[in-house]
């Protein structure tokens, strides 16, 4: 007597999932479901053979595009976009009198390529002198940095230019 086993194998596997869904039949009977207006509803534009709208149409009322403001100011484009770094993370990656800039957190990368200003928080401790060229700096990382013996040079972006 054959085990069930010696009866599967890759010419006898079926698959328990159906990969294709049967196609709505419409207008062909009450029965099929999809009969007598065939799943439109009744009268109306979207019932009839080319009633299709455009997108965005509102049957006539002015349209949701055109009602919205497209000119004015945005800040955006003004914006500030610097890095918030900690100074647990750079007691992490720091030794004694390192100079921290973008091009040292760069290396270590610790902020992204694009980032082209720094803002050091407080969150931590550090136990030795660290010397920092940066943009920004809290009281509470000031602070810190400062008891430990170390240095900040605050770097003083162009008010001309747009820095991202």
């Amino acid at each position: 007597m054959k085990d069930k086993q010696d009866n599967y194998g890759l010419h006898n596997l079926k698959s328990s999932i159906k990969k294709r869904k049967k196609n709505k039949r419409i207008g062909r009977g009450e029965s099929s479901g999809y009969g007598k207006t065939s799943g439109r509803g009744h009268k109306g534009q979207k019932s009839r053979k080319s009633g299709h709208v455009r997108i965005g149409f509102e049957g006539g009322q002015n349209q949701l595009i055109r009602r919205v403001p497209k000119i004015g100011f945005n800040n955006n484009n003004f914006k500030n976009h610097y890095a918030i770094i900690n100074l647990r993370i750079i007691a992490l990656y720091f030794t004694k009198h390192e100079t921290i800039n973008i091009k040292t957190l760069k290396q270590h990368h610790l902020i992204h390529k694009n980032i082209s200003k720094i803002k050091i928080l407080g969150n931590g401790n550090i136990k030795y002198p660290l010397n920092f060229d940066i943009h920004y700096t809290s009281k509470n990382a000031k602070n810190k940095i400062i008891t430990q013996g170390g240095t900040i040079n605050l770097i003083k972006p162009d008010k001309n230019r747009n820095t991202k």
